[in-house]
């Protein structure tokens, strides 16, 4: 329930501390007071729009605060909890409004956002006026009511709603993959191919750059190696020329010429060093065993390889991870095709679930429709709307996929035969509409209502019966739910547990006015009462009548 409200510096309000209570409260008083001021603070406080032209003339800002007393499991108190807002024993709203049309909002003193002040004042408190788009005026909400109505099961058409739009979602992202790999498909398959045939190894490159190092090393070598076997043993080698020569000097020698046996003896042992000289080159050729045709095949492999890496922008042990990828993307295409068909399985078992509970979930709504009608018309021959009707018009479409279901709900009224029937705020005038309001609230407040239920002047236009048919009925919600009612009419007034008289006073002469709001005791009450049966100048006869008409409703 709403259990306080203070106002500060709003329109003509200064200042203003209201303890509310359960059952039946009535605001009254003369036109112009400020009742519809109040309703305005009280709005602002549970998110409705904020407004400069709101904030006292002289003031900085204004400010709204309402407390509400609610049980642990309200709704209210779980959007607190999903937002991280403290869940304090009592809920306080308080909105700031500024004079240069800033607003801030505070839940039990933590700054929120203004849709979250204004989630949560929906749920807490439902407003009903004449031409009042709010509550059940708002097509969006007829839906809810219905089903809260019924009383059936909703939450199962959201599961299944939910698992069908979570199975379409994977198919659609597997779909997305497997389109993407066959549309690389046949890159893949190259990539593979060629990576494949190149036999890959780890730290192939590295050993394959120092086996072309050492031999281009030996390449080199060999050449000098040549050039010292052309010079040694080639055509104009020195070993056949010095043994000639010294032959030629022994026989010399031997035949007494003497002086030449040193020069034998040195050509001697230069043909035994190079002798040496030949058999150290032979050896040298044998150990570099060189093959020019080795070196080639090595830079071919390795060039290769660099060629591949170049052309993936890794190196070239990346391209061990590139195959692997491109593997990994053809297989995916094989077992992908699999998993679609899983997945596809299993949105059409999902959407056979959902078709099953939103079926089951229309006909529900069907027969809830028909009562709701029978509840709500029943209401309304003493409302003095006897002739119209009331109609649920349900517009079902099986192809819907929703989580609320097939069908699209709506409030309907004929309020006179032979003419047509249309939306509540079209076809209503305003005492029809407020009358056709209450006469759903009355059928409704105990499935779903929100607990404080507000009415602004709903039985303006009307007086005698209805006016008595109205006070009954509010009088009715009272007994389940919290119910504040702006009102001019006496016969609502006298059912009232709490009253309020709402007027307009001089804070000092020629200074500005300013709106007060007061409890009434039973004396003040029957004087009030007197004055709405009466008007301006009430007499003893209007004082009895008061009198007369608590008593009765008491």
């Amino acid at each position: 329930m709403l259990s306080a409200l203070s106002v500060r510096n709003i329109v003509l309000i200064d200042q203003l501390d209201l303890a509310l209570d359960s059952g039946l409260t009535v605001l009254t008083g003369e036109t112009g007071a400020g009742k519809s001021i109040l309703l305005d603070a009280l709005t602002l406080a549970l998110g409705g729009r904020g407004d400069a032209s709101l904030v006292r003339a002289g003031a900085e800002s204004g400010q709204v605060v309402a407390v509400l007393s609610l049980p642990r499991a309200h709704p209210a108190r779980e959007a607190l909890r999903d937002n991280a807002v403290a869940d304090d024993e009592d809920v306080i709203l308080r909105r700031v409004q500024y004079a240069d049309g800033r607003t801030r909002a505070f839940i039990n003193d933590q700054p929120v956002s203004a849709g979250l002040l204004q989630t949560v004042g929906r749920l807490v408190v439902e407003i009903h006026g004449q031409h009042d788009d709010r509550a059940l005026v708002d097509v969006a909400t007829h839906r809810a009511a219905l089903d809260a109505f019924g009383g059936y099961d909703v939450a199962s058409v959201r599961a299944a709603h939910a698992a069908l739009v979570e199975a379409d979602t994977a198919v659609a992202a597997q779909k997305a993959i497997i389109d993407e790999a066959l549309s690389r498909e046949d890159y893949a398959r190259h990539v593979v191919e060629e990576l494949a045939a190149l036999g890959l190894e780890l730290g192939e490159e590295e050993v394959l750059a120092e086996r072309r190092q050492r031999l281009m090393t030996l390449e080199k070598a060999a050449e000098e190696v040549r050039d010292a076997d052309e010079i040694l043993n080639g055509p104009s080698a020195p070993g056949p020329v010095l043994a000639g020569l010294m032959r030629r000097l022994l026989r010399k020698a031997e035949g007494g010429a003497a002086i030449f046996q040193p020069i034998v003896e040195a050509l001697d042992a230069s043909l035994v060093a190079l002798d040496g000289t030949s058999d150290a080159l032979e050896t040298l050729k044998r150990e570099m065993a060189f093959d020019p045709a080795d070196l080639e095949r090595v830079e071919e492999r390795l060039f290769a390889l660099r060629a591949a890496s170049r052309k993936h922008h890794v190196t070239a042990d990346g391209l061990l991870d590139v195959l692997a990828k491109y593997r990994g993307e053809l297989e995916m295409l094989q077992s992908g095709e699999e998993s679609l068909k899983t997945l596809e399985a299993t949105a059409a078992a999902a959407r056979e679930a959902y078709l099953k509970a939103a079926t089951k979930l229309s006909a529900e709504r069907e027969k809830a429709a028909k009562a709701l009608t029978k509840a709500v018309e029943a209401e309304l021959p003493d409302l003095k709307l006897g002739a119209a009707r009331f109609i649920v018009d349900r517009q079902v479409d099986s192809a819907r996929v929703a989580a609320t279901g097939f069908d699209q709900v709506a409030f309907h009224v004929q309020t006179n035969p032979g003419t047509l029937a249309g939306p509540l705020l079209k076809v209503a005038s305003g005492g029809e509409l407020s009358r056709f309001l209450l006469a759903l609230k009355v059928v409704l407040a105990d499935r779903g209502s929100a607990p404080v239920l507000i009415f602004d002047e709903i039985d303006t236009g009307v007086g005698g019966a209805v006016a008595d048919a109205i006070g009954r009925r509010l009088g009715r919600l009272a007994g389940r739910v919290q119910v504040i009612s702006v009102t001019h009419a006496p016969q609502v007034a006298a059912r009232a547990q709490t009253h309020l008289l709402i007027e307009k006073q001089a804070i000092s002469e020629g200074a500005f006015m300013r709106t007060h709001v007061r409890p009434l005791d039973e004396p003040a009450r029957r004087e009030e009462v007197a004055r709405m049966l009466a008007g301006a100048t009430v007499t003893e006869e209007a004082r009895a009548a008061a009198r007369k008409l608590i008593s009765e409703v008491g």
